[in-house]
C-alpha cells in the first residue's frame, strides 16, 4: 500500500457508533444485529470500525476471511465472528482455535472442522448458507435436507444458524425477493429438527429497511453502518440518519496558469477554452481515484466546488480554479466528505464513476492512509 503523506483517509468514529445506534432505533430490541466489517470495515480499518460498533452494542461481526475474524479476537473482541465465506482445511484449525463461527456450504469444510473440533475437544456450531437465488456461495435448496442429515454425524458439530442472501433487495418495484423469502422460510422448516435453536437471518441493508418481516433473528448492515444508503431510492424513501463516516483530503502540489487552448493530461481529451488556473493534486487512480472520473468529478477547495479536468494519471489529477482565485499550493482539497459547507459524498463519486458507493469506499480506504479522527469536521 502506498502512504503517501499527502493523502489522508479520515475515519470518524462517532458516526460508526452513530450509524449503528440509528440501525438498533429502527429495528428494536428484538432483532440481534451482526455489524459487517469484511473487506477492512468497507475501507474504514477493520479494527477501529469492529470497536467503535461494539462500543456502541454490536455484540456480533460478520468478515469475510478467517484472517480478519483472528485480527478481531487478537484486538480483544469477544463477540460472536461469522466467517461468511466459509472456510478450508487450514481456516478449519483457526476458526476452532480462536472460537470463529464459519458458513459451511460443503461437506469437506464439515469434516475439516469436526475434526479440528474434536482435537480441541470442543463442540464447534458452525452456520448452514443457502442460496435462495443469489447465485453465489451457498447450498442450492435440494441440496439443504442430506446435508443437515451429513452434518448430524459429526458429534463434535452442531447447526446454530441457516443463512441467506437477497440479490435484489435495493431494486425499486421488484418482486424477486418476496419470493426468495418465502423459500427461505420453507428451507427453515427443514432446519427444524436440528439440535438445538439456530439463528436465521438473511436481511442486508436494503432488506432490514424495505422489509421489517425479513428481519428474522438477526439483521447484517453493511454499507448503513458507513453512512450510506445502498442506492439513492432507498435514501430518499426512508429517513434514516445516518452520518458518512469517511472523509478523503490531499494537498495541493501547484497552482499554474495556462493559456486558452492547453491540453491537459494524456491525450489531451480535455482542451482549455480560456486562460485558466489549475490546482494540481497528488492522487490518482494508484489511490482508488478512477480514470472514470475524468472530466466529470469535482473537488472542494477553499469551501467551493471545482471539476477536474483531463485524464486521471496514476498519481495525480488537475482541478480547475479558475473561479477560486484564493486558492494556494498547500492547500487542503477534498475529494470526499465535507469542507466548509460543501459535501462531495460517495453516492455523488459513484454516479460519476458508474459504480456503487461501496466500491468508492473500498477503494479510498485501502489505497490511502488512513487516520482515525473523534468526528469529521
Amino acid at each position: 500500500m502506498r502512504t503517501p503523506s499527502w493523502n489522508r483517509v479520515e475515519i470518524d468514529g462517532d458516526a460508526l457508533r452513530h450509524n449503528f445506534r440509528q440501525v438498533r432505533n429502527l429495528i428494536g430490541r428484538e432483532v440481534d444485529i451482526l455489524a459487517v466489517v469484511k473487506a477492512d470495515a468497507y475501507g474504514h480499518g477493520l479494527v477501529p470500525a469492529a470497536q467503535a460498533f461494539a462500543e456502541a452494542g454490536a455484540t456480533a461481526f460478520g468478515v469475510a476471511e478467517v484472517e480478519e475474524g483472528v485480527r478481531l479476537r487478537q484486538a480483544g473482541l469477544t463477540g460472536q465472528i461469522v466467517v461468511m465465506l466459509g472456510v478450508d482445511r487450514q481456516g478449519a484449525a483457526e476458526a476452532v482455535a480462536h472460537d470463529l463461527t464459519p458458513v459451511v456450504y460443503t461437506l469437506e469444510a464439515v469434516e475439516a472442522l469436526a475434526a479440528q473440533a474434536a482435537k480441541a475437544d470442543c463442540r464447534k456450531g458452525v452456520q448452514i448458507k443457502v442460496d435462495v437465488g443469489m447465485g453465489r456461495l451457498g447450498l442450492m435448496p435440494h441440496e439443504l435436507a442430506p446435508f443437515i442429515a451429513a452434518l448430524r454425524r459429526f458429534p463434535s458439530l452442531y447447526l446454530s444458524g441457516i443463512a441467506s442472501h437477497f440479490p435484489k433487495a435495493d431494486m425499486e418495484g421488484d418482486a424477486t425477493t418476496e419470493g426468495q423469502y418465502a423459500l427461505f422460510q420453507e428451507l427453515l422448516l427443514q432446519a427444524q429438527d436440528a439440535d438445538g435453536e439456530q439463528i436465521r437471518h438473511i436481511a442486508n441493508s436494503a432488506a432490514l429497511l424495505r422489509y421489517p418481516e425479513m428481519r428474522c433473528d438477526l439483521v447484517r448492515p453493511g454499507i448503513s453502518l458507513y453512512g450510506c444508503y445502498p442506492n439513492d431510492w432507498l435514501g430518499q424513501t426512508f429517513a434514516l440518519d445516518l452520518r458518512p463516516a469517511m472523509r478523503f483530503a490531499t494537498t495541493v502540489l501547484q497552482v499554474k496558469e495556462v493559456p486558452a487552448g492547453q491540453g491537459i493530461s494524456y491525450g489531451h481529451r480535455y482542451v482549455t477554452r480560456r486562460p485558466s488556473r489549475l490546482a494540481v493534486l497528488p492522487v490518482g487512480y494508484a489511490d482508488g481515484y478512477l480514470r472514470r472520473l475524468a472530466d466529470k468529478a469535482e473537488v472542494l477547495l477553499a469551501g467551493k466546488r471545482a471539476p477536474i479536468r483531463g485524464m486521471i494519471c496514476m498519481n495525480a489529477c488537475m482541478a480547475d480554479v479558475t473561479e477560486i482565485p484564493e486558492v494556494r499550493a498547500g492547500d487542503e482539497a477534498v475529494l470526499l466528505g465535507r469542507q466548509g459547507t460543501e459535501e462531495i459524498r460517495a453516492e455523488e463519486l459513484a454516479r460519476w464513476s458508474a459504480t456503487i458507493s461501496y466500491e468508492i469506499l473500498c477503494l479510498f480506504g485501502s489505497c490511502n492512509r488512513q487516520v482515525q479522527v473523534d468526528r469529521l469536521r
